[in-house]
């Protein structure tokens, strides 16, 4: 055997300077992290805007937060004529969580406000306490007097994926107020391909593909879409073509 062979591998100055870069990167972004969860209550009663970029996106979890543009569209959507009768729930959906909060930040003292919760896995979220901790492959385990009591609910299963894509809808289901399907609203933003099944599954809802076009932060390869159980001033249903197929 080469004794060369039992050498330790050495990395070359660029791949050593990279490295160092990326380690001084993640300290900086886990200092910065520390310092939000920190003032959590105080910046909330100064109503501090929250910006996304403090929470890294972790794709192993499928976290891929969408850009400010289209997570302030959500949540304009879910407050436009809400009022203290109403609950938003978020579900899996965080950076629309985030433009909430940063929504109501700018309501006076006389605005009416509805409550609103954070359904969630990733427990960085767990600093507001709006959070509720949520497990897709558990759809009902949630504080029971949350059932039925939601009008408005935007959700983006992680996964792309029958299994995930169901049980989150269960969730919906679940949380959902009679209100719902006469002056509530319903938003799932997930990928295209899984327009069949989110018509079966929501179809109480009258959920259907919409015009709306979800965009995220850093670009995502899988066609997004957004389907809802209304029409507004930021998209309509997609038409049905002849055949059935909507265009």
């Amino acid at each position: 055997m080469d004794d060369s062979d039992d050498e330790p591998l050495a990395l070359s100055s660029h791949a050593l300077a990279a490295l160092a870069e990326f380690n001084a990167e993640k300290d900086a972004h886990q200092k910065r992290f520390e310092e939000l969860n920190a003032k959590a209550e105080e910046n909330a009663a100064r109503n501090v805007p929250l910006s996304m970029s403090v929470f890294e996106e972790d794709w192993n979890k499928s976290q891929f937060w969408y850009s400010d543009e289209t997570a302030l569209a959500y949540a304009g959507e879910l407050l436009r004529d809400a009022d203290e009768a109403d609950t938003v729930a978020v579900v899996s959906a965080p950076s629309v969580f985030i433009a909430l909060r940063n929504l109501l930040g700018q309501y006076g003292p006389e605005q009416p406000k509805p409550k609103i919760i954070l359904l969630e896995h990733d427990d960085r979220f767990r600093m507001f306490p709006e959070f509720i901790w949520y497990d897709f492959a558990h759809p009902f385990k949630l504080p029971a007097e949350l059932k039925g009591a939601v009008t408005r609910i935007v959700c983006d299963p992680p996964f792309l994926n029958e299994d995930c894509q169901t049980k989150a809808a269960m969730t919906v289901r679940w949380l959902a107020s009679p209100r719902v399907t006469t002056t509530g609203r319903v938003i799932v933003s997930t990928g295209e391909r899984m327009r069949d099944l989110i018509a079966k599954v929501y179809r109480s809802f009258g959920v259907k593909l919409t015009t709306f076009e979800p965009k995220h932060a850093r670009g995502l390869s899988n066609e997004f879409c957004c389907y809802a159980s209304y029409e507004c001033r930021l998209w309509t249903w997609q038409q049905m073509a002849e055949g059935g197929q909507e265009q």
